[in-house]
């Protein structure tokens, strides 16, 4: 029997996921807290772990734990066959009842605030058994190290920049959106019947970041239009902060017009009588190709769909 095959024979999935949590804690002490056990047994499992491969795994220091290169290696394998182990019980549970199933969503923070808790209430009243757990970060976080660090199923928002990644990504659209122009009902252009971007431009707005893809469509709005950039008074990533401060009648702001109707506090906010000359607003959930299905995630897709449908703009509508 050749050094690989005996190595894995000693392997101990229980090792490898006490690596991972020691990683991704920092420290023994960390991991030990966080998998309910005692730090003698975490110092021992990767003990054993180093000595069955013959290499070292953890670099130790006075500011905790890292990888090393060989550790590094262990764990993008070791990771994507734990998760490939957990996505097949799952699949063993949902075959044996359909109605069980556990699914790790990551969503960005306005689908958190809007669509995500309409979809998961749904499914949960339909599917009683089934567990949700759900990760909040922007769209590149949700992409880059939750979805291929495996921590997640699907993410749930807008897909960061394609032409910045691979091809080993799937990504179905959601729904298509269109951005609005937002004032509060206090706000005097909120009574305007007529209103364009020129009458805007001097207004103070709050914007997202200069990377953000939304502030993208807000500047090629004005500058395909012939105007400058409006004025960014503040600059805020979240939906949700941007529509409580537009609601206070002193800022303008853009949001998608799905984010709106289904934000649970839009009173106070309404959309300005201003086709915004911008792109539709796709919202997709995205998963890897590469990876085992979870079957509980189609559940999930069909349910974001029909969540959104009544709401989207129709194929073939600018």
């Amino acid at each position: 029997m050749d050094r690989a095959a005996l190595i894995s024979r000693r392997l101990k999935l229980r090792h490898l996921s006490v690596l991972i949590e020691v990683v991704e804690q920092g420290s023994m002490a960390k991991a030990a807290k966080r998998l309910a056990t005692s730090q003698p047994f975490v110092s021992k499992a990767i003990a054993d772990l180093e000595r069955t491969l013959g290499l070292p795994l953890l670099d130790r220091g006075p500011r905790g734990v890292e990888p090393t290169v060989y550790g590094r290696a262990l764990l993008k394998r070791g990771a994507a066959v734990l998760d490939d182990l957990r996505t097949s019980v799952s699949e063993l549970e949902f075959l044996a009842d359909p109605t069980v199933g556990t699914l790790r969503i990551g969503s960005t923070e306005a689908m958190g605030a809007s669509l995500l808790p309409t979809i998961v209430d749904r499914l949960s009243r339909r599917y009683p058994r089934m567990v949700f757990e759900i990760v909040l970060a922007d769209s590149a976080t949700l992409q880059e190290r939750d979805l291929r660090g495996r921590r997640i199923d699907v993410a749930f928002g807008q897909r960061s920049d394609p032409t910045l990644h691979g091809d080993d990504l799937d990504v179905t659209v959601i729904y298509r959106d269109r951005l609005c122009v937002m004032a509060g009902t206090d706000n005097p252009w909120s009574r305007r019947r007529q209103v364009t971007l020129a009458d805007l431009v001097d207004e103070p707005w709050c914007l997202p970041p200069p990377a953000h893809p939304v502030r993208s469509l807000v500047v090629d709005a004005f500058r395909n239009s012939g105007l400058r950039q409006p004025q960014n008074v503040v600059t805020a990533v979240s939906a949700p902060f941007t529509a409580g401060l537009v609601a206070k009648g002193q800022l303008l702001g853009v949001l998608g017009s799905v984010f709106h109707r289904a934000y649970t506090d839009r009173d106070h906010l309404k959309p300005l009588p201003l086709k915004f000359p911008a792109k539709p607003w796709q919202i997709s959930a995205v998963t890897l190709k590469q990876r085992a299905p979870n079957p509980v995630a189609k559940l999930f897709l069909d349910c974001a769909r029909e969540v959104a449908q009544p709401l989207t703009i129709p194929d073939g509508h600018d």
